[in-house]
């Protein structure tokens, strides 16, 4: 259960997966659903820590020196901002909330980073977030495979 559990954990710090990939492939190698859940929502929340300080000590001596980073910096600010900017801090769990590419709890630690927002309330709002997108990504993959399960029985 242990290499299982770690297993979950690890796809959740996978920046391209995050929680789609941790939970679902807790649920699909069949552990416990709280255990699932529990796990992704701690990995995936204290995650926002060494994002946001790593970049506040590393960016101007090494990050800043990189093109590539620079470009990805570019693109999170100019898909992150405008909730920002309608919302307050409070965009980040919006931004959060949808499970989609590119939009969790890596990419917005980095976008509360990079608009210098307040790192507590950063912190909560990405944490919510991370709660609500987990919760539509658990329930959905229960409800899609207890969906299809009653299909195939006819």
């Amino acid at each position: 259960m242990f290499e299982k559990t770690a297993m979950v954990a690890l796809a959740n710090l996978l920046p391209t997966t995050e929680q789609i990939g941790g939970i679902t492939l807790g649920l699909s190698l069949g552990l416990d659903p709280a255990t699932v859940l529990i796990t992704s929502l701690l990995v995936n929340c204290l995650l926002f820590f060494p994002i946001y300080f790593g970049l506040k000590l590393f960016y101007n001596r090494f990050l800043s020196k990189i093109g590539l980073f620079e470009r990805y910096l570019e693109r999170t600010r100019n898909k992150g901002k405008p909730y920002i900017d309608k919302y307050g801090v409070l965009g980040l769990t919006l931004f959060v909330a949808l499970p989609t590419p590119l939009t969790g709890t890596y990419t917005a630690s980095i976008l509360s980073w990079f608009l210098d927002l307040d790192w507590k309330k950063s912190f909560i709002s990405i944490s919510i977030g991370s709660i609500i997108g987990a919760l539509v990504i658990f329930f959905g993959y229960l409800g899609l495979f207890n969906f299809l399960k009653i299909i195939f029985k006819f």
